[in-house]
């Protein structure tokens, strides 16, 4: 399994207990779709290796308690704490028809409602301080902020953000 094709849902955080539990602490926003997993995939020397579980029960706090099969002592699973934890995007829950992930948008065009086409998302960048479209517009990269109020819709039957971007933020970029 590839990177690309899976997404990140936190972390190894540490050991718990004598037989071979692990805390993961979750990155995502609704941590209850995630109780019960039957597998995940830890990241090991660059690559993703499938773990399958005895169980994933969600905690208080964004976290979960996991067992994996066949790993029952501290030993077998201190040398998972601080791995990434992933699952393929086929397994990214369902959303409503308003709502979006943002991997979905690389390729979208966006528009802004008063200087039209801006132009195609790149990349995502997810950022602890805020969440980033990556934009090429007149051959130059434009970051424009993920936000209520600047993200205004997106049309995912006809692949486009429409946004209403704050005055002089395009200028910011194109000025040599």
């Amino acid at each position: 399994m590839n990177k690309d094709q899976c997404f990140q849902i936190g972390r190894i955080a540490k050991v718990h207990g004598l037989r071979g539990e692990v805390n993961v602490v979750l990155d995502v926003d609704y941590p209850e779709d995630y109780d019960g997993l039957e597998h995940l995939f830890l990241e090991q020397k660059g690559r993703l290796v499938p773990f399958f579980l005895e169980h994933f029960v969600i905690q208080p706090g964004s976290r979960a308690l996991a067992k994996f099969e066949e790993l029952d002592t501290i030993e077998q699973v201190e040398m998972l704490v601080g791995s990434e934890v992933y699952l393929p995007l086929t397994e990214l829950p369902e959303l409503e028809e308003d709502q979006y992930y943002y991997h979905e948008l690389i390729g979208y065009e966006v528009f802004d409602e008063t200087k039209g086409l801006i132009g195609p998302v790149q990349i995502i960048y997810d950022l602890e301080t805020q969440d980033l479209l990556g934009v090429t517009h007149q051959g130059k990269e434009v970051l424009i902020p993920i936000q209520d109020g600047i993200i205004q819709k997106v049309d995912k039957a006809a692949k486009k953000v429409y946004c209403q971007l704050p005055e002089g933020l395009l200028d910011i970029y194109l000025e040599d």
